[in-house]
């Protein structure tokens, strides 16, 4: 007589492999962090803009490169652990939901510009609500582009000096009429907030924190590995100094 596996139990097998691989994919969503290092999350969602994304994304975790500094864990955050979709098309899978994951403590938070920074996604409250509770403990807080609405939004900035995309400068003068806000600058440094005016210059705020942390001759280090010719003296920029 034939072995005969009952259908039931055919079943059960099939969904518990399937959960397991669920389970799996989840876990390996996490990315892995090394101790010892600055923890640098970087908040994406659909419609965020590449160069925003990939510029600091590019800078940072080439930190991991250097010897001698205190690197970076560079991660993704969003609220979701499903794919989301850039501006420009491009797919990528969040490392963490910070809805529902427990999140590790972040040093850095990076908000690159998104498609609705200027409307929708300043009514996402949950959204609003991470980045000023993530503003309590980090180290610094940066945004690039229109990422400094969903900033000013949050009410980290008050108090505070930023900049913007160039031709959204009155707009966020409009918006948030008691902040200082500068134009004809890429980066703003005033406290722990670093914003830069996006683009392509989003190299240049996440070059100047670079600078920051681990010195000048890292900073053209890691610009060097991008072809990039970094002298802060060169690169229009004001840094707010607080007594």
């Amino acid at each position: 007589m034939k072995n005969i596996i009952p259908f039931f139990l055919i079943f059960t097998l099939a969904c518990s492999s399937k959960q397991h691989q669920e389970e799996k994919v989840i876990t390996e969503a996490h990315t892995e962090l090394v101790e010892g290092r600055y923890n640098v999350a970087i908040l994406i969602m659909d419609g965020t803009y590449n160069t925003e994304l990939t510029a600091p994304y590019d800078i940072f975790q080439h930190t991991q490169y250097r010897e001698g500094i205190k690197a970076m864990n560079v991660f993704t955050v969003a609220n979701t652990l499903d794919p989301i979709r850039t501006f420009e098309g491009m797919r990528l899978l969040p490392d963490y939901n910070y809805l529902s994951d427990s999140l590790p403590k972040i040093d850095i938070l990076v908000v690159p510009s998104a498609e609705h920074h200027l409307d929708t996604d300043l009514e996402d409250t949950a959204m609003l609500n991470f980045v000023s509770h993530i503003d309590k403990t980090a180290e610094f807080v940066t945004s690039h582009c229109d990422g400094a609405f969903v900033l000013a939004k949050s009410g980290i900035l008050k108090g505070f000096e930023s900049t913007t995309f160039p031709s959204d400068i009155d707009k966020y003068k409009a918006m948030f009429p008691a902040l200082t806000i500068h134009k004809d600058v890429f980066v703003v440094h005033d406290g722990k907030y670093i914003t830069s005016s996006g683009g392509a210059r989003s190299f240049d705020g996440a070059l100047y924190l670079c600078e920051l942390l681990y010195g000048k001759e890292i900073a053209q280090s890691l610009a060097g590995g991008l072809v990039i010719d970094w002298q802060l003296e060169e690169v229009p920029h004001i840094v707010v100094e607080r007594k």
